[in-house]
Protein backbone atom coordinates (compact mmCIF):
# COMPACT_ATOMS: atom_id res chain seq x y z
CA UNK A 1 0.00 0.00 0.00
CA UNK A 2 2.77 2.76 1.18
CA UNK A 3 4.83 1.60 -2.44
CA UNK A 4 1.68 2.33 -4.35
CA UNK A 5 1.22 5.65 -2.87
CA UNK A 6 4.80 6.83 -3.41
CA UNK A 7 4.27 5.76 -7.36
CA UNK A 8 1.45 7.74 -7.85
CA UNK A 9 3.11 10.74 -5.94
CA UNK A 10 5.99 10.40 -8.73
CA UNK A 11 3.25 9.97 -11.41
CA UNK A 12 1.84 13.55 -10.22
CA UNK A 13 5.57 14.86 -10.10
CA UNK A 14 5.94 13.97 -13.46
CA UNK A 15 3.04 15.14 -15.18
CA UNK A 16 3.10 19.18 -13.22
CA UNK A 17 5.77 21.37 -14.64
CA UNK A 18 5.59 23.94 -12.38
CA UNK A 19 5.94 22.53 -8.31
CA UNK A 20 5.75 24.42 -4.84
CA UNK A 21 6.64 22.36 -1.83
CA UNK A 22 5.70 24.39 1.32
CA UNK A 23 5.05 23.30 5.26
CA UNK A 24 4.54 25.12 8.43
CA UNK A 25 4.90 28.06 9.93
CA UNK A 26 7.71 28.22 12.64
CA UNK A 27 9.44 26.04 11.21
CA UNK A 28 12.03 23.31 12.29
CA UNK A 29 14.74 21.26 10.97
CA UNK A 30 12.48 18.55 9.76
CA UNK A 31 10.54 20.96 8.21
CA UNK A 32 12.86 22.74 6.15
CA UNK A 33 15.03 19.96 5.25
CA UNK A 34 12.32 18.24 3.89
CA UNK A 35 11.02 20.36 1.88
CA UNK A 36 14.84 21.66 0.24
CA UNK A 37 15.32 18.02 -0.65
CA UNK A 38 12.47 16.83 -1.99
CA UNK A 39 12.99 19.94 -4.09
CA UNK A 40 16.47 19.72 -5.07
CA UNK A 41 15.95 15.64 -5.92
CA UNK A 42 12.83 16.85 -8.05
CA UNK A 43 14.96 19.13 -9.48
CA UNK A 44 17.79 16.42 -10.23
CA UNK A 45 15.96 14.35 -11.66
CA UNK A 46 13.77 16.72 -13.89
CA UNK A 47 16.11 19.49 -14.51
CA UNK A 48 13.55 21.53 -16.60
CA UNK A 49 11.00 21.64 -14.05
CA UNK A 50 10.17 24.75 -12.06
CA UNK A 51 10.36 23.85 -8.29
CA UNK A 52 9.80 26.04 -5.74
CA UNK A 53 10.47 25.91 -1.65
CA UNK A 54 8.59 28.49 0.05
CA UNK A 55 7.80 30.22 2.90
CA UNK A 56 9.86 32.38 5.69
CA UNK A 57 13.19 31.50 6.65
CA UNK A 58 15.02 31.22 9.53
CA UNK A 59 18.77 32.52 9.65
CA UNK A 60 20.08 29.76 11.90
CA UNK A 61 18.78 27.45 9.06
CA UNK A 62 20.22 28.73 6.47
CA UNK A 63 23.40 25.70 6.34
CA UNK A 64 20.26 23.48 4.86
CA UNK A 65 19.36 25.82 1.76
CA UNK A 66 18.18 28.88 0.41
CA UNK A 67 14.03 29.18 -0.01
CA UNK A 68 12.32 30.45 -2.75
CA UNK A 69 10.47 33.91 -3.28
CA UNK A 70 7.24 33.19 -5.78
CA UNK A 71 4.33 35.16 -6.55
CA UNK A 72 1.91 31.64 -7.00
CA UNK A 73 -0.95 33.78 -8.41
CA UNK A 74 1.08 33.25 -11.20
CA UNK A 75 1.54 30.36 -11.61
CA UNK A 76 0.30 27.85 -14.04
CA UNK A 77 -1.53 25.04 -12.74
CA UNK A 78 1.07 24.07 -10.14
CA UNK A 79 1.02 21.13 -7.96
CA UNK A 80 1.56 21.89 -3.98
CA UNK A 81 3.03 19.79 -1.78
CA UNK A 82 2.33 20.76 2.02
CA UNK A 83 4.81 18.60 4.62
CA UNK A 84 5.05 18.21 7.74
CA UNK A 85 1.91 19.63 8.83
CA UNK A 86 -1.93 18.20 9.15
CA UNK A 87 -3.79 21.17 9.13
CA UNK A 88 -4.18 23.72 6.99
CA UNK A 89 -4.23 27.19 9.61
CA UNK A 90 -0.74 26.60 9.77
CA UNK A 91 0.73 26.37 6.27
CA UNK A 92 3.71 29.10 5.50
CA UNK A 93 3.78 31.31 2.10
CA UNK A 94 1.02 30.15 -0.19
CA UNK A 95 -2.57 30.53 -1.23
CA UNK A 96 -4.11 27.31 -1.19
CA UNK A 97 -6.81 28.66 -3.50
CA UNK A 98 -4.41 28.76 -6.53
CA UNK A 99 -3.58 25.02 -6.32
CA UNK A 100 -5.67 22.37 -7.99
CA UNK A 101 -3.58 19.85 -6.99
CA UNK A 102 -2.51 18.86 -3.89
CA UNK A 103 -0.12 16.84 -1.99
CA UNK A 104 0.56 16.24 1.94
CA UNK A 105 3.04 14.38 3.12
CA UNK A 106 2.95 14.65 6.66
CA UNK A 107 3.68 12.44 10.22
CA UNK A 108 1.72 13.99 12.49
CA UNK A 109 -2.02 12.60 14.05
CA UNK A 110 -4.47 13.29 11.06
CA UNK A 111 -6.52 16.33 11.12
CA UNK A 112 -7.44 18.52 7.88
CA UNK A 113 -7.88 16.71 4.31
CA UNK A 114 -5.81 19.05 2.08
CA UNK A 115 -5.83 17.11 -2.03
CA UNK A 116 -6.44 14.03 -3.45
CA UNK A 117 -2.85 12.27 -2.19
CA UNK A 118 -2.13 12.32 1.33
CA UNK A 119 0.95 10.39 2.88
CA UNK A 120 0.50 10.14 5.89
CA UNK A 121 2.57 7.48 8.57
CA UNK A 122 2.11 8.66 12.43
CA UNK A 123 4.94 6.15 12.75
CA UNK A 124 7.38 7.69 10.54
CA UNK A 125 10.16 9.63 13.10
CA UNK A 126 9.83 12.54 10.83
CA UNK A 127 8.88 13.63 7.40
CA UNK A 128 12.17 13.63 5.82
CA UNK A 129 12.58 9.98 7.16
CA UNK A 130 9.27 9.99 4.70
CA UNK A 131 11.08 11.65 1.79
CA UNK A 132 13.74 9.33 2.07
CA UNK A 133 11.42 6.45 1.49
CA UNK A 134 9.78 8.36 -1.21
CA UNK A 135 13.50 8.61 -3.12
CA UNK A 136 13.81 4.89 -2.42
CA UNK A 137 10.97 3.77 -4.04
CA UNK A 138 10.72 5.67 -7.44
CA UNK A 139 13.10 6.88 -10.16
CA UNK A 140 13.50 10.16 -7.78
CA UNK A 141 17.74 11.12 -7.70
CA UNK A 142 20.06 11.26 -4.28
CA UNK A 143 23.46 12.71 -4.36
CA UNK A 144 25.61 13.58 -1.03
CA UNK A 145 23.85 17.14 -0.60
CA UNK A 146 19.88 15.79 -0.32
CA UNK A 147 21.38 12.90 1.52
CA UNK A 148 23.11 15.08 4.75
CA UNK A 149 19.55 16.95 4.55
CA UNK A 150 17.48 14.15 5.24
CA UNK A 151 19.81 12.68 8.07
CA UNK A 152 19.76 16.07 9.63
CA UNK A 153 15.94 16.22 9.30
CA UNK A 154 15.83 12.30 11.18
CA UNK A 155 18.15 13.26 13.51
CA UNK A 156 16.02 16.50 14.58
CA UNK A 157 12.74 15.05 14.91
CA UNK A 158 13.55 12.17 16.44
CA UNK A 159 16.06 13.80 18.88
CA UNK A 160 18.83 11.26 17.95
CA UNK A 161 16.33 8.18 17.90
CA UNK A 162 14.90 8.56 21.43
CA UNK A 163 11.41 9.13 20.26
CA UNK A 164 8.92 6.33 20.23
CA UNK A 165 8.12 6.55 16.48
CA UNK A 166 12.09 5.54 15.91
CA UNK A 167 12.04 1.88 14.13
CA UNK A 168 13.94 -0.49 11.87
CA UNK A 169 13.07 1.66 8.86
CA UNK A 170 14.62 4.57 10.42
CA UNK A 171 17.63 3.18 11.09
CA UNK A 172 17.51 1.31 7.85
CA UNK A 173 17.25 4.75 6.05
CA UNK A 174 19.76 6.45 8.09
CA UNK A 175 22.68 3.44 7.60
CA UNK A 176 21.86 3.78 3.75
CA UNK A 177 22.24 7.35 3.43
CA UNK A 178 25.63 7.08 6.18
CA UNK A 179 26.99 3.99 3.78
CA UNK A 180 26.17 5.12 0.36
CA UNK A 181 26.74 9.04 0.17
CA UNK A 182 29.94 9.34 2.78
CA UNK A 183 27.96 11.56 5.40
CA UNK A 184 30.50 13.79 7.50
CA UNK A 185 28.69 12.82 10.46
CA UNK A 186 30.38 15.75 12.90
CA UNK A 187 30.35 18.19 10.56
CA UNK A 188 26.35 18.00 10.47
CA UNK A 189 26.09 17.81 14.13
CA UNK A 190 28.03 20.92 14.52
CA UNK A 191 25.87 22.27 12.08
CA UNK A 192 22.43 20.81 14.00
CA UNK A 193 24.02 21.37 17.87
CA UNK A 194 26.70 24.22 18.25
CA UNK A 195 25.22 27.02 20.10
CA UNK A 196 26.75 30.16 21.29
CA UNK A 197 27.69 30.81 24.98
CA UNK A 198 25.09 33.12 25.77
CA UNK A 199 22.29 30.23 24.37
CA UNK A 200 23.59 28.01 26.95
CA UNK A 201 22.99 30.57 30.09
CA UNK A 202 20.00 30.92 28.61
CA UNK A 203 19.33 27.07 29.07
CA UNK A 204 20.65 27.37 32.50
CA UNK A 205 18.30 30.79 33.26
CA UNK A 206 15.15 28.49 32.11
CA UNK A 207 16.42 25.27 34.76
CA UNK A 208 17.00 27.41 37.30
CA UNK A 209 13.72 29.82 37.20
CA UNK A 210 11.55 26.86 35.66
CA UNK A 211 8.19 25.96 37.67
CA UNK A 212 7.48 22.50 38.70
CA UNK A 213 3.96 21.42 40.31
CA UNK A 214 3.41 18.91 42.48
CA UNK A 215 1.49 16.62 39.66
CA UNK A 216 4.85 16.64 37.62
CA UNK A 217 4.11 19.21 35.32
CA UNK A 218 7.04 21.87 34.43
CA UNK A 219 6.48 25.14 32.29
CA UNK A 220 8.41 29.10 32.42
CA UNK A 221 6.91 32.00 30.84
CA UNK A 222 9.30 33.83 29.33
CA UNK A 223 9.10 37.52 29.31
CA UNK A 224 10.53 39.77 25.68
CA UNK A 225 12.81 41.29 28.77
CA UNK A 226 14.51 37.82 29.80
CA UNK A 227 15.13 36.86 26.22
CA UNK A 228 16.92 39.92 25.58
CA UNK A 229 18.87 39.93 28.61
CA UNK A 230 20.52 37.04 27.34
CA UNK A 231 20.72 37.99 24.11
CA UNK A 232 18.82 35.66 22.41
CA UNK A 233 15.08 35.74 20.13
CA UNK A 234 11.97 34.08 20.88
CA UNK A 235 12.83 30.73 19.04
CA UNK A 236 15.53 29.85 20.90
CA UNK A 237 13.95 28.09 24.33
CA UNK A 238 11.55 25.95 21.55
CA UNK A 239 14.80 25.04 19.74
CA UNK A 240 15.95 23.56 23.24
CA UNK A 241 13.10 22.26 24.84
CA UNK A 242 14.37 19.07 24.09
CA UNK A 243 17.25 19.31 26.40
CA UNK A 244 14.84 19.41 29.50
CA UNK A 245 13.57 14.95 29.05
CA UNK A 246 14.82 12.70 31.56
CA UNK A 247 13.93 15.23 34.30
CA UNK A 248 12.56 12.62 37.20
CA UNK A 249 9.27 13.65 38.10
CA UNK A 250 8.24 16.32 35.36
CA UNK A 251 6.12 14.16 33.33
CA UNK A 252 5.33 17.07 30.83
CA UNK A 253 6.54 20.69 30.25
CA UNK A 254 5.68 23.45 28.10
CA UNK A 255 7.81 27.20 27.49
CA UNK A 256 5.94 29.73 26.63
CA UNK A 257 7.12 33.18 24.79
CA UNK A 258 5.44 36.18 23.64
CA UNK A 259 5.61 37.58 19.99
CA UNK A 260 5.21 40.99 19.84
CA UNK A 261 4.85 41.24 15.66
CA UNK A 262 2.31 38.60 15.50
CA UNK A 263 0.37 39.15 19.46
CA UNK A 264 0.64 35.57 20.01
CA UNK A 265 1.92 33.71 23.25
CA UNK A 266 3.78 30.44 21.33
CA UNK A 267 3.89 27.17 23.55
CA UNK A 268 6.23 24.80 23.14
CA UNK A 269 4.98 21.56 25.07
CA UNK A 270 6.90 18.42 25.39
CA UNK A 271 5.92 14.85 27.18
CA UNK A 272 6.90 11.40 28.16
CA UNK A 273 4.21 10.10 29.07
CA UNK A 274 0.81 12.02 28.96
CA UNK A 275 -0.99 12.63 25.76
CA UNK A 276 -1.08 16.50 25.03
CA UNK A 277 -1.56 17.13 21.35
CA UNK A 278 -5.30 16.29 22.39
CA UNK A 279 -5.27 18.96 25.10
CA UNK A 280 -2.91 21.55 22.70
CA UNK A 281 -6.19 20.84 19.71
CA UNK A 282 -8.49 22.66 21.93
CA UNK A 283 -5.98 25.89 22.12
CA UNK A 284 -5.19 26.92 18.44
CA UNK A 285 -2.19 23.82 18.75
CA UNK A 286 -1.54 20.13 17.93
CA UNK A 287 1.36 17.91 16.87
CA UNK A 288 2.52 14.86 17.86
CA UNK A 289 1.20 12.70 20.91
CA UNK A 290 4.52 13.50 23.00
CA UNK A 291 5.50 16.42 20.84
CA UNK A 292 3.00 19.66 20.29
CA UNK A 293 3.00 23.61 20.47
CA UNK A 294 -0.01 26.53 20.46
CA UNK A 295 -0.04 29.86 19.54
CA UNK A 296 -2.80 31.83 21.46
CA UNK A 297 -4.12 35.26 21.83
CA UNK A 298 -4.12 35.59 25.25
CA UNK A 299 -2.33 35.56 28.13
CA UNK A 300 -5.11 33.71 30.43
CA UNK A 301 -5.85 31.24 27.33
CA UNK A 302 -2.14 30.05 28.21
CA UNK A 303 -2.82 29.90 32.01
CA UNK A 304 -5.97 27.81 31.44
CA UNK A 305 -4.16 25.43 28.82
CA UNK A 306 -1.03 24.87 31.72
CA UNK A 307 -4.04 23.77 34.03
CA UNK A 308 -5.01 20.89 31.38
CA UNK A 309 -1.84 20.29 30.74
CA UNK A 310 -1.33 20.14 34.73
CA UNK A 311 -4.60 17.96 35.12
CA UNK A 312 -3.41 15.69 32.35
CA UNK A 313 0.11 15.21 34.45
CA UNK A 314 -2.22 14.72 37.58
CA UNK A 315 -4.35 11.64 35.72
CA UNK A 316 -0.86 10.24 34.81
CA UNK A 317 1.28 10.18 37.89
CA UNK A 318 -2.32 8.67 39.39
CA UNK A 319 -2.26 5.70 36.75
CA UNK A 320 1.18 5.20 37.54
CA UNK A 321 1.15 5.18 41.24
CA UNK A 322 -2.06 3.00 41.02
CA UNK A 323 -0.32 0.58 38.80
CA UNK A 324 2.44 0.27 41.59
CA UNK A 325 0.29 -1.40 43.69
Amino acid sequence: MKKDILKRIYKEIKEHDTIVIARHIGPDPDAIASQIALRDTIRLTFPSKKVYAVGIGVSKFKYLGILDKIDDSLLDNPLLFILDLPNKSRVDGINFDNYPNVIKIDHHPYEDKMGKLEYVDEKASSTCEMIALLIKNTPLKMNPDIAAKLYIGIIADSDRFLVPTTSSVTFDIVSNLISKYKLDIPVLYNHLYERPLNEIRFQAFITLNMTITENGFAYIKLSNDMIKEYGVDASTASNMINNFNYIKGVYAWAFVSYDERQEIHKVNIRSRGPVINEVAMKYNGGGHKLASGARLKSASDVDLLFSELDATCKGYKDKIETDKV
